[in-house]
């Protein structure tokens, strides 16, 4: 037996009597395998080897299986920049794994960040959320090693990662080491845009605990929005995010001056504030409300107080029903009011490029059927100019169910 090291043994080549490995692959995101027993890992060639396998394994043909660790299986395009990790298989006695050189004590994670392109909305959906999923069960006893190491995404969630697991994140892609572990958990578990499905958690987690989660990481205070007392001379707090080159609002001075002159104290959030996750946190969650035009922005909806409220200004092109499903759908699982506010044709700077014949204005769904041209249309190629007396209108709705005389 070797000399326990932070969690780990070194020099030691002690084998579990049988091992396990069981797989799904049913799942339209993710690819997920999990072993347990004699469980070998190489970082620099992506191999994970489980020695003895026992006979209730599942066993893939020359036994062998590969995955790629990130859950949007689903997009050919992304998964191809994901590296594959190999699960290799071996009976009793037919063959010898290579020699463990580190002898971990606590379960493994394997997952990617290679497709990261740093959009917030990507990264809690696609790699916080599952990885919250997958591991908090551990509460911190868990070693994270990642594949596609991407040092941006790793510095921006390091507060998550901490908070996941106490011990440094193994970079899976330079590291020569045959480390050993009583179990591994190669890819990473996804139920719904931001979201978490309890019946398939298989410790019933809701996006309630996940929030709770990101309350204790960022060290927010604020857990409710209580109705706000106006004899008291407060004022309710609401925060704008402000984007930029595209889906931006051309008249959002004036938008700000409405939603102040109904009575909000207005936080206007430039695109670098947002950029830090942390300091952005605190924020939003003095906030009772976050408005925004479709767009990555609107996902700090999970730093809102409980009972907060989520504008999202649909912008125009038929785009309402995927602007409902990626933040619309999600907020009353987090405890959260949605309200939308759907441009029209008069609302989009569309209306100075194409002629009303168009198929973006005579057609629009036309355009949904490729999603590049959804994207060339509707969400890379707009501007809103909000119809102010209709915003206030919104807005003052908003106001008056937050707030008490």
């Amino acid at each position: 037996m070797g000399r326990q090291i932070d969690g780990f043994l070194q020099n030691s080549d002690v084998a579990a009597p049988r091992s396990k490995l069981t797989c799904n692959f049913s799942s339209r995101h993710m690819d997920i395998c999990a072993m347990e027993g004699d469980v070998r890992m190489h970082g620099k060639s992506a191999t994970v080897y489980v020695a003895a396998a026992s006979n209730d394994s599942y066993w893939p043909e020359n036994g062998t299986v590969t995955i790629r660790p990130f859950p949007r299986k689903h997009e050919i395009s992304t998964m191809a920049k994901v590296w594959e990790v190999t699960i290799r298989l071996s009976a009793p006695v037919v063959t010898t794994p290579p020699r463990c050189t580190m002898t971990h004590n606590v379960p493994a994670v394997v997952f990617s960040t290679g497709p990261d392109s740093g959009n917030f909305f990507h990264g809690m959906s696609d790699m916080v959320i599952p990885l919250y999923i997958t591991t908090q069960e551990y509460n911190g006893r868990v070693q994270l090693v990642v594949t596609d190491y991407n040092h941006k995404w790793i510095s921006r969630y390091r507060d998550v990662l901490v908070a996941l697991s106490i011990y440094p994140v193994i970079d899976l892609d330079t590291d020569n080491a045959m480390r050993c572990f009583p179990s591994v958990h190669v890819g990473i578990e996804y139920h719904d845009t931001l979201g978490i499905k309890p019946a398939l958690s298989r410790n019933g987690y809701t996006m309630m605990d996940f929030l709770g989660f990101l309350q204790s990481v960022y060290s927010l205070k604020r857990p409710w929005v209580k109705p706000v007392n106006l004899s008291s001379g407060q004022r309710p707090r609401l925060v704008m995010i402000l984007r930029r080159y595209s889906r931006s609002l051309t008249n959002e001075a004036e938008a700000i001056a409405a939603a102040m002159k109904v009575g909000f104290e207005v936080v206007a959030a430039e695109t670098e504030v947002v950029k830090d996750i942390a300091q952005f946190a605190q924020v939003v969650n003095t906030c009772d409300v976050i408005v925004g035009v479709h767009g990555a922005g609107l996902t700090n909806m999970v730093f809102l107080p409980h009972n907060g409220t989520v504008v999202q200004i649909i912008p125009w092109g038929k785009m309402k029903w995927p602007c409902w499903e990626t933040f619309g759908s999600p907020a009353p699982n987090m405890g959260l009011r949605y309200v939308e506010y759907e441009a029209t044709p008069e609302e989009t700077t569309l209306k100075d490029v194409y002629p009303r014949d168009h198929a973006v204005f005579a057609d629009p769904l036309s355009l949904h059927k490729s999603f590049d041209d959804m994207y060339k249309y509707f969400l890379n190629g707009q501007n809103v100019t909000l119809d102010i007396d209709r915003f206030t209108g919104v807005i003052k709705q908003i106001y008056q169910s937050i707030t008490i005389t």
